[in-house]
């Protein structure tokens, strides 16, 4: 049984409703679009869902205004009722393109800026919603998951002061260390990961490539990235490979120890096609010298997934090592912002996940299990098992490789 197909049998927890931040208004949209054709398409064949108010509309968007004062103070405002919905905020943090003035200088927006103009948005419920869940890709300060020594531990702070404002679930993907998720022991935390996706998009980027040991390595750029990494060599049958990163704990720049040198562990990457598998790429230093490490041993091709593509020293080193031929594609996801000048660049695909992200709100909004849709890993075999028989992507259909 289809996912569709189980929840026409099944009733809304409440009227579907989708609440913003300014910066996070392409997601919502384009979310909103995918919902909309798929309740449409099950009005098409089950008359009784027409008779459930709200549940086929033409627009699941809730009219929000974020405004600021001169100072630069802030406020939100609902323009149309939310008692009783089943309320989904919308929290791209990481979205620095949005601009404030504050005494008339231009500001612009920090995951500090966004993450106050969601409370804004709560507040503005005023309890008056049935649920309300929280849809932040990129967790808010999940790098700051853990102490050493007298800091801050942000994530968790900012976890629980959702949980005092009432939140009843936050949806996240690839979060930096799921296991923050135990500072709210009772509330929701789903975790999300976009590894179906990251396959679709280099199957696309690099129709010719062969996912075994002879021809195929997945490659961890640290130990972090490692369970990322397990579970796609796998799947994948591929063998696996990790680098470890040796730091220099004597200073700190930027907030973080320097890496000196990274080691690899694991079976030669000569003649093989590679794909390097992380949850960010902040300023992508540690992972184009990963490229050039892997490079030097004499990989083939070098593909870069990563969930969240920040970018935050500009695109002029990626440029420099796509010319040198580290690396071949680079891909990331549409969870949070991507700059004019990323789409624009040659080597860059995108992971399509709206449709997913449409289809896991469907999911909650009817009480189900979110690992009907966590789980893809029969999606993947399935998809591989066509592989195996045509031998090559070219020889699918284009449709099958169309983002779900």
């Amino acid at each position: 049984m289809s996912g569709s197909e189980s929840q026409e049998r099944v009733l809304p927890v409440a009227p579907l409703k989708i609440a913003y931040l300014e910066g996070s208004r392409p997601i919502a949209r384009q979310i909103n679009a995918s919902l909309v054709k798929m309740r449409k398409s099950i009005g098409d064949h089950d008359k009784e869902a027409l008779k459930i108010q709200g549940y086929i509309a033409p627009n699941y968007l809730l009219e929000t205004k974020l405004s600021r004062y001169g100072t630069g103070e802030g406020k939100a405002v609902l323009n149309e009722s939310v008692r009783g919905a089943d309320l989904y905020i919308i929290a791209d943090v990481m979205n620095y393109s949005v601009t404030y003035k504050v005494c008339g200088r231009v500001n612009h927006m920090s995951p500090d800026n966004h993450f106050q103009d969601l409370k804004r948005i709560i507040s503005a419920a005023n309890g008056k919603a049935r649920r309300v869940t929280v849809v932040m890709p990129f967790l808010y300060e999940s790098r700051q998951h853990k102490r050493s020594g007298r800091e801050s531990l942000d994530a968790a702070m900012a976890l629980r002061e959702l949980r005092n404002y009432d939140v009843d679930e936050i949806i996240t993907f690839d979060a930096h260390d799921p296991r923050v998720r135990n500072v709210i022991p009772l509330k929701g935390f789903d975790n999300f990961m976009p590894t179906y996706q990251f396959l679709r998009a280099l199957l696309k980027a690099a129709p010719d490539l062969r996912f075994d040991n002879k021809h195929f390595m997945v490659i961890s750029p640290d130990e972090g990235a490692m369970n990322r990494a397990v579970y796609f060599s796998n799947i994948l049958g591929a063998d696996i490979g990790m680098f470890y990163k040796r730091r220099d704990y004597s200073r700190i720049v930027n907030g973080k120890n320097p890496i000196v040198a990274h080691e690899f562990l694991g079976d030669s990457v000569e003649g093989k096609d590679c794909v390097i598998i992380d949850d960010m790429i902040s300023s992508g230093g540690s992972m184009l010298d990963v490229c050039r490490q892997i490079k030097e041993r004499g990989a083939k091709r070098i593909f870069i997934c990563t969930t969240f593509g920040l970018f935050t020293e500009g695109f002029a080193k990626f440029d420099e090592y796509y010319e040198a031929g580290y690396f071949t594609k680079l891909i990331t996801t549409n969870l949070c912002y991507r700059s004019p000048e990323l789409l624009k660049k040659p080597y860059y695909e995108t992971a399509n996940m709206y449709k997913y992200l449409a289809s896991i709100i469907n999911t909650l909004n009817h009480d189900q299990s979110a690992d009907k849709v966590r789980s893809t890993t029969n999606k993947i075999t399935k998809m591989l098992e066509k592989l195996r028989d045509k031998h090559t992507v070219t020889d699918l259909k284009a449709e099958e490789l169309e983002e779900e």
